[in-house]
């Protein structure tokens, strides 16, 4: 299953205020493990950062006036994220902002059915408690020591780790199947269960013996 991990950084945080958006970084999982298939870019807001922003960000308006606008990166952007899942963390700010950049050009909005917030199963999950991502990583002991300030690919490689241990994938899930065994002893029943071993096909133990030859 391929999911895209998205973060978005902007001029500041009201769309009613006019604010747009200054990069979109996004990862991709394949079973909640990093591909190299990534999509980021810097954009030319067309108006100035707020303080406010620039603060969290870093850039600046002399920085983003030679970016690209979101109009010429669009069609490239929609055919990355395609109809996979978004990963999210506080994912109402950030399909808010893209869903009026794409208003703004004639494109379709993205549906919240595409979306998965990871602010929303840190709140079921941990109630009561703080639920930034640097609150999360911290929990996780995720090292975000590189945090020094928002940037959209980092966010995005934090909250990917961040993903996989909210919903208890710490590791890539293998497909074993549960097999009951039921042992006679001294006449009374005794029931186990053991892990389906998968056996090698042909072509894999070919290819193993192959490899074996040539380190030898």
């Amino acid at each position: 299953m391929r999911e895209i991990v998205l973060d978005t950084e902007t001029t500041g945080l009201s769309v009613e205020n006019g604010h747009r958006i200054v990069e979109i970084g996004c990862i991709e999982l394949n079973d909640q493990i990093l591909t190299s298939n990534r999509f980021h870019c810097y954009l030319n807001p067309q108006r100035r950062v707020s303080e406010e922003a620039f603060k969290v960000h870093g850039y600046s308006d002399d920085f983003l006036s030679d970016k690209k606008k979101f109009d010429e990166i669009a069609d490239d952007f929609i055919k990355f994220i395609g109809d996979k899942k978004l990963i999210i963390h506080n994912a109402q700010f950030d399909l808010s902002h893209l869903n009026n950049e794409l208003k703004i050009i004639g494109k379709k909005p993205i549906l919240k059915d595409q979306v998965i917030d990871t602010l929303d199963i840190a709140r079921e999950k941990f109630p009561g408690s703080q639920i930034s991502l640097d609150a999360l990583c911290k929990r996780y002991r995720i090292d975000n020591s590189k945090r020094k300030l928002h940037t959209a690919l980092i966010d995005c490689e934090l909250l990917s780790k961040v993903y996989v241990n909210l919903i208890d994938q710490k590791e890539p899930k293998l497909n074993f199947i549960e097999k009951k065994n039921e042992i006679k002893n001294n006449g009374n029943l005794e029931v186990s269960f053991c892990k389906k071993i998968i056996q090698p096909t042909a072509k894999e133990l070919k290819e193993h013996q192959n490899f074996i030859k040539k380190i030898t």
